[in-house]
């Protein structure tokens, strides 16, 4: 047997791969490049679907809430006009206006013989047209003041409240009237009309002086 060329049984060193070795003096040889790692997965949430500066829409108040916002509203109004008014009305001067106590009542040919009760509502007096004067009868009752009625039929005056009695010329005759009804102050302005003042009364006490002659009592015919 050829063992010639059997390195082993020769005797002979087996050649073994040569190692190749970093240089002297060189480091440990820097690390190689990591590997990229895979981007986390994101959460998609209900936020980031959204766009940024969107507009959410809120429900509108049913009608019902909004009748009563008004109603409270304007009753808080209201009474806040109405404190502001009071407050005003303090500081302003407490005044009455009362209609003026002198009036034209018309021409004395307007009015026939007798009594004319036209301006019995607007003015509380009757004008009474006798055959030589012109008077005015204030048409308040002498007993608790109430104002009493003419009867054309029966020709005189009747008191509805206690039956107090007064002829056409407002002279008492029955009845609780101690006396006879007040006459107002008369005169004929600068076109010869009548112009009456209930402000001054002429009257004709019980046992006193009798007033309806005075001169600015009637005006003769």
């Amino acid at each position: 047997m050829d063992t010639g060329n059997d390195p082993q049984s020769s005797g002979g060193e087996v050649p073994s791969t040569p190692i190749a070795q970093a240089p002297a003096g060189a480091g440990p040889a820097a690390p190689g490049p990591p590997a990229a790692a895979a981007p986390p997965a994101r959460a998609v949430t209900a936020s980031a679907a959204k766009p940024v500066g969107a507009v959410v829409e809120s429900t509108p108040d049913p009608p019902v809430n909004k009748m009563r916002r008004r109603i409270v509203w304007a009753s808080i109004v209201g009474f806040l006009t109405t404190c502001f008014l009071m407050f005003l009305r303090f500081f302003l001067p407490r005044s009455i206006l009362e209609p003026s106590s002198k009036f034209s009542v018309g021409f004395p040919s307007d009015y026939a013989l007798g009594v004319d009760t036209k301006w019995q509502q607007q003015y509380r007096i009757w004008v009474d047209k006798t055959s030589d004067r012109i008077f005015v009868i204030y048409a308040r009752c002498t007993h608790l003041g109430c104002t009493p009625d003419w009867k054309a039929s029966e020709n005189k005056f009747k008191c509805p409240c206690h039956g107090s009695g007064y002829d056409s010329e407002g002279i008492n005759f029955e009845g609780p009237a101690p006396r006879p009804m007040d006459r107002a102050s008369v005169e004929l302005d600068a076109e010869g009309q009548i112009v009456v003042d209930v402000g001054k009364l002429h009257s004709w006490p019980k046992g006193g002086t009798n007033q309806f002659n005075d001169k600015d009592a009637y005006i003769p015919l």
